[in-house]
Parts: C-alpha cells; sequence; structure tokens
C-alpha cells in the first residue's frame, strides 16, 4: 500500500496513487505575538466567531522548516514581517486533539496535531492587517487577559509563560 505524501499515513484504497489529497500534515505552530510590556496580540477566528487565540498554522509540506512556517503564518495572519523582529523558538512541542468538526481536513485516522511553540516580541503594538476570510478581529490584549481569553490550553499555558521567559 502506498503512504500520501502529505502525511505518510498509508492512502486508503479509494484514493488514487499518486494524486494530491490535499490533506493538512498534523504538525503545526503556535506563535505568541508579544509587546516589551506584556500586549499579546489575539485574533477572532473567522469560522469560529469568539475563539480567540495567537497565530497558529500548519507546515505546508513535511520538509518545511517549522521557523519558516512560523515567520509565514505571522505574514500571512497579520502582515507582521518577523525579519524585523525576534522570532524565538520557545523549544516547546504540544499534542492535542484536533476538533472533530475539522478532523475532514486529515487524512483518515488522524486525529492529533503536534503543534512547537515560538515566541515573536515586538518593542511595541504594531498595526496589524488581518485576512478577513481567515480571522474577524484582534485586539491587543495585557498577558493576564489574552490567557484568559483563549479557549485553547496549548495557547493559554504558551502565553501564561511570558514573564518567566522575559526575566530568563
Amino acid at each position: 500500500m502506498r503512504a500520501c505524501r502529505l502525511c505518510r499515513r498509508p492512502e486508503p484504497a479509494f484514493l488514487l496513487p499518486g494524486v494530491s489529497h490535499d490533506f493538512k500534515i498534523p504538525r503545526s505552530v503556535l506563535v505568541v505575538i508579544y509587546t516589551a510590556d506584556l500586549q499579546v496580540l489575539m485574533l477572532e477566528r473567522a469560522g469560529w466567531p469568539g475563539f480567540w487565540q495567537s497565530v497558529t498554522g500548519s507546515i505546508d509540506h513535511e520538509n518545511e522548516p517549522l521557523i519558516e512556517t512560523a515567520a509565514r503564518e505571522v505574514r500571512e495572519e497579520t502582515g507582521i514581517d518577523t525579519s524585523q523582529y525576534r522570532l524565538e523558538d520557545w523549544g516547546i512541542e504540544n499534542s492535542f486533539e484536533i476538533f472533530k468538526q475539522y478532523r475532514s481536513r486529515y487524512a483518515d485516522g488522524v486525529t492529533h496535531n503536534l503543534e512547537h511553540i515560538f515566541g515573536l516580541e515586538l518593542p511595541s503594538i504594531v498595526p496589524v492587517r488581518l485576512e478577513p476570510t481567515e480571522h474577524l478581529h484582534y485586539e491587543w490584549l495585557p498577558w493576564k487577559e489574552a490567557a484568559a481569553r483563549t479557549p485553547s490550553w496549548t495557547n493559554r499555558d504558551a502565553i501564561l509563560l511570558l514573564p518567566i521567559r522575559r526575566a530568563a
């Protein structure tokens, strides 16, 4: 049996061999964007009003370096150029269950995603350009309020690390 080129899982028999199936790869990044005084950028998802989170996104292909995924997602979702600031790999990975309503985006049997955490420190609040198909609104919030706003435990835990990371 052949493996899907994106997720390396066996292709279901009903799929054509060698044809791209456009499944998302269950490997992603979370980028906490924050200022020197710990204001955190939060985005409200267009497909899920009321769901606030930091920048997130999946790798495009198996060989895409995570730092490149992080920079691309920040640029696509906010218009911020990470090369102008310090994008830092926090060396933290979390595995979480993919929400059932999104599992059809992944190959059959994929139920969990592995997420890698990055931080992007800005000297102060900068203008943000949203992609309206992805996000409805954005807010800069004090870190404790941002952590309380997100329903994502991985995002909350990353935001709660900010004072510790800044002190180090």
